[in-house]
């Protein structure tokens, strides 16, 4: 596998608020309706009101991972005060599959990891949604939204966390012996003009 840079993700203060240093050992691609999420760039909260697309390319058949998606800036990143605000977590998703979670229903496509071939199957779940998206929506400043996926020992049930806010990635982690991140991404967003939103 080619080295995944975290760089930006040391830049950006993810590591840091959010996780501790780590090396990346999976490949994972998060898709909003064709936007493609980079470190750092910007989404409009318009683009990213139905669940992403999660491609995770790296695992096996036997591997599950668990995804969390949380805003370490809420409610405003001058005063971080809720830090860290849930959006979401799915567990128990298969490795080495593209889950499209979104309009209630979950596609799964599996990859055969020999270049660009694969072997497609479609499936009506990949994973559990332990707490269900909440659409990124900042209200005050520019707010990063963090994916972290980790990976399990085992497939496993996960604890939901008691509230969406005063999360800890780093707490749940621990708490459900998940160990460090294999990948993590993340957006920035913003709250948008009503002439951006017609």
């Amino acid at each position: 596998m080619a080295r995944v840079n975290v760089e930006p993700l040391i830049v950006g203060r993810v590591i840091g608020d959010v996780l501790d240093s780590f090396t990346p050992t999976i490949r994972m691609s998060v898709n909003y309706n064709g936007k493609h999420v980079l470190n750092g760039y910007e989404l409009h909260p318009s683009d990213v009101t139905t669940r992403p697309r999660v491609e995770i390319l790296g695992g096996d058949m036997r591997s599950f991972f668990t995804l969390v998606l949380t805003d370490p800036d809420a409610p405003r990143p001058s005063d971080p005060s809720l830090r860290e605000h849930l959006h979401w977590i799915v567990s128990n998703i298969p490795g080495t599959t593209d889950a499209s979670f979104g309009n209630n229903h979950h596609t799964i496509y599996i990859y055969n990891h020999v270049d660009d071939g694969r072997v497609i199957m479609i499936a009506t779940a990949a994973g559990s949604e332990v707490i269900s998206y909440e659409i990124p929506k900042p209200v005050i400043g520019i707010h990063r939204f963090v994916f972290v996926l980790f990976k399990q020992k085992r497939r496993q049930m996960v604890s939901p966390p008691p509230s969406r806010d005063h999360f800890s990635t780093r707490n749940f982690a621990a708490e459900n012996d998940l160990g460090l991140p294999v990948a993590a991404v993340y957006f920035n967003a913003q709250r948008e003009t009503a002439s951006r939103r017609r």
